[in-house]
């Protein structure tokens, strides 16, 4: 068993080394049109797994086995899990995330306005009924 987790540790040191070396080329790139940005590129990669595996059944370690190589499976999966450290790291590290007490007051605020102004959120199925 030892062995599974010194290879889980290399797998995760070599993923610091190439995303040392990317950030060399690319710098912040991943994360140049913002979150929404930084969803999508996550959502193509996953795409691309998905791709790859529905082709063999949805079975990743078939997969695996079938697209090798620099645009094979296991390269897709490498890069999906750099850009979800980034992100992880960005999240955790350098994105101010609010205090729960702050959520609190956001939402009280926008109840508070919507009592006043009345634009509250309006029931999909009135609208239908209309």
């Amino acid at each position: 068993m030892e062995s599974k987790w010194g290879e889980i540790r290399d797998i995760a040191q070599n993923d610091i080394r190439s995303l040392i070396e990317s950030e060399k080329s690319y710098g912040d790139s991943w994360k140049r049109r913002g979150g929404t940005g930084a969803f999508m590129m996550l959502a193509r990669k996953f795409d691309r797994i998905e791709q790859q595996s529905e082709k063999c059944n949805y079975d990743v370690f078939t997969a695996a086995s079938t697209f090798t190589g620099e645009e094979g499976l296991l390269d897709d999966i490498g890069d999906l899990r750099r850009y979800l450290l980034l992100v992880e790291h960005h999240i955790r590290y350098t994105q101010i995330i609010p205090t729960r007490e702050e959520i609190v007051h956001a939402l009280q605020s926008i109840e508070s306005q919507e009592e006043t102004t009345g634009d509250g959120p309006t029931d999909p199925l009135d609208t239908a009924r209309g």
